[in-house]
């Protein structure tokens, strides 16, 4: 009997980006504008989109084997899940999130127990009315439909909302209070279905692709041949997983240097490299590294 795992992809704002981190593990998705169910190269794949704020119920009731979801809709709809795998990624970038109490920079609430009293609007109710009661502060809670940002001063005191960089609140003159939670994009499963041998095993060895994608986001290969007289000055300026690998060539007077190094380094690390006199320097992109 084949093995079919009912995997739960995140729609809306996620979709593109999950679709493209598969692609880059080594699954390829494919859908129609108007398709809630993925097309997948893996026959031991099914599943279709839905919101990432429910999937967690899906799993948890069973509905799906496994899922994408952030951390903070766990949470908030209390979901009795196995947790698999961080997956820090998102729509904009590789960096983890925060919800965050803000309010107008003009507001003279200045910690949580200034909102006694006071109105809160947010998509995360449930995790800001267990904040409210951790601080001991009687507020209203009303849940938000978005562009959250726009409610203060004049629908609430205050808001409880998702940022990356904090820049969609600097430009709605919102100052940041106090972070609740940080969140970030996780694999989730079923437990019933992890005692399932054949779908936990499959369920782990997508996460290590999809893992081994992420780390190979941000970094690139290098190789570059090197005068052997040179080699420790060379080696100490090249940073790398663990030490690069050095080759013998079929001159003894040289050899060849490999290494995986970040993205953004390479822009000051080729130039002093060809100034020390190493030759035949290439740099190539990675699809995934599994440390």
């Amino acid at each position: 009997m084949t093995l079919v795992l009912n995997f739960g992809l995140p729609k809306g704002s996620l979709e593109e980006a999950t679709i493209k981190l598969f692609g880059r593990a080594g699954f390829s998705i494919s859908k129609s504008s108007r398709s809630y169910k993925p097309c997948w190269d893996d026959p031991e794949l099914d599943g279709r989109f839905v919101r990432a704020q429910e999937m967690s119920r899906y799993v948890e009731d069973g509905f799906f084997d496994c899922g994408l979801t952030g951390r903070d809709w766990v949470r908030e709809n209390r979901s009795d899940v196995e947790i698999v795998a961080d997956l820090i990624y998102s729509r904009a970038s590789n960096r983890i999130s925060k919800w965050v109490l803000a309010v107008p920079e003009q507001s003279d609430v200045q910690t949580v127990k200034d909102l006694e009293g006071k109105s809160i609007a947010t998509e995360l109710v449930q995790v800001t009315r267990d904040y409210l009661k951790e601080n001991e502060v009687e507020a209203e809670v009303e849940f938000s439909w978005g562009a959250t940002e726009v409610k203060v001063p004049e629908l609430v005191d205050a808001i409880v909302d998702l940022t990356e960089t904090g820049s969609s609140l600097r430009a709605n003159n919102l100052r940041v209070v106090d972070v609740l939670m940080e969140t970030n994009t996780v694999l989730i499963a079923n437990k019933r279905s992890l005692q399932d041998p054949d779908k936990k095993a499959k369920v782990e060895n997508i996460a290590l692709m999809l893992q081994a994608a992420l780390h190979a986001d941000d970094k690139v290969g290098l190789k570059l041949n090197i005068e052997k007289a040179k080699l420790g000055e060379i080696i100490e300026q090249m940073p790398a997983l663990r030490r690069p690998t050095v080759s013998s060539l079929t001159d003894d007077s040289w050899v060849a240097i490999e290494t995986v190094i970040e993205k953004k380094v390479s822009r000051e690390l080729i130039p002093a490299l060809k100034r020390r006199g190493a030759e035949g320097i290439v740099e190539y992109p990675l699809n995934k590294i599994v440390p």
